[in-house]
């Protein structure tokens, strides 16, 4: 019952020794991204790859949780995730941290 568009990063080469095998979701975790929030937009509990919609998600609450889990595993592991969901239109993403 829970509104999701699914997977949100593209899981890192497996051969990628900064990723030490691990999934795009078990990253985010490992970062402290599990329930992450901005605004309407959340990284999943149970499922850190999958951005929630907790009922008012703007386009711009999800490009910045994104930018974040981004940010935060990069900064921690090394790794950048690359999106696996495709932004149509304007956006910005803070930081620098997109696509």
């Amino acid at each position: 019952g829970i509104k999701t568009f699914g997977s949100t990063f593209k899981n890192p080469d497996p051969d990628d020794p900064r990723a030490e095998g691990r999934t795009a979701g078990q990253l985010l975790a490992d970062a402290g991204c599990a329930g992450l929030s901005v605004g309407g937009a959340r990284f999943s509990p149970k499922h850190a790859n999958f951005v929630e919609n907790t009922g008012d998600a703007t386009t711009a609450d999800v490009i910045a949780l994104m930018a974040d889990g981004r940010r935060r595993v990069l900064e921690r592991f090394g790794v950048a995730l690359e999106p696996e969901v495709q932004v149509l239109g304007e956006a910005e993403w803070p930081g620098g941290l997109g696509p």
